[in-house]
């Protein structure tokens, strides 16, 4: 993760930020600058302010394995966050986290550490990187525009080879999308930020005519540390049943290294 000196210059760090309180205890303040559908702030921003006290709790290095459970929606305002070290291990240690506001618990998460940077063992590759247009010859899917209430898509710049049929009120049917992201202010991208970054994008229900989803379990893979610049992502939901999907989404850096994976089950709007 980065370094308290470079925290002060952008966005993401500033929403994120925890102070220690006691043991096992911190506040944030979460904002309306990451709000998702339905003008509330988007579950994988929460979630990373969680994991970030988490982390500071274990003195840990990089989330390997999140596993997230999103109780209640969150609201910008104070929250309290409580941690508990599960089990601290030479590779891998385990912790759990807990984020209140109002005296109501909105997430519980076990989330498991080690160092990525850290030499490891095989790796065999069995799908490639999503097959996009280079940055420069891609669109912005927002034409520069922002969407009331969806403060999020001000935090972060979309490109892809061409905008879903539901921007212009066409699903096409195809619950599936690939696109370029970064964060708009050009922030380097850690694995704290790929937490954040599985959830950062608009759900693929929408192209099979949706409103929209919320997340009722949120699953991160943290695979690699990304070389910087901009990430390729890949999203697709195969299932729709009894208003429940999954939506898996897929993470690369541009050097081609497979760098964050997710699977959330979300409840249709």
């Amino acid at each position: 993760m980065l370094g308290r000196e470079e925290l002060v210059s952008f966005e993401f760090d500033l929403d994120t930020l925890v102070e220690r309180l006691a043991a096992g205890r911190y506040r944030a303040r979460l904002t309306d600058r990451w709000n998702a559908l339905g003008g509330r702030p988007n579950g994988g921003y929460v979630l990373s302010a969680s994991v970030r006290a988490l982390a500071d709790a274990m003195a840990a290095t990089d989330p390997l394995a999140v596993s997230a459970f999103f109780l209640r929606p969150a609201a910008p305002g104070l929250a309290s966050i409580s941690t508990e070290v599960v089990r601290t291990g030479r590779r891998i240690s385990t912790g759990e986290v807990r984020l209140v506001q109002a005296e109501r618990e909105v997430l519980r998460a076990l989330v498991s550490f080690a160092d990525l940077s850290a030499p490891g063992g095989r790796s065999v590759l069995l799908a490639a990187p999503p097959e996009l247009p280079p940055v420069e010859d891609a669109i912005d899917l927002l034409g520069g525009r922002s969407i009331p209430d969806v403060t999020i898509v001000d935090r972060y710049d979309y490109r892809a080879a061409a905008a879903p049929g539901w921007v212009h009120g066409k699903p096409s049917g195809d619950a599936s999308m690939m696109f370029w992201l970064r964060f708009r202010d050009e922030r380097p991208v850690d694995t704290l930020a790929l937490v954040a970054m599985v959830d950062a994008a608009w759900p693929a229900v929408l192209e099979l005519g949706e409103a929209g989803s919320s997340t009722v379990e949120l699953t991160v893979h943290i695979r690699a540390r990304p070389q910087p610049g901009w990430l390729a992502c890949r999203v697709r939901t195969r299932y729709v049943i009894g208003g429940y999907h999954e939506e898996d989404f897929e993470i690369w850096d541009r050097d081609g290294h497979l760098v964050a994976q997710s699977r959330q089950l979300a409840l249709l709007a």
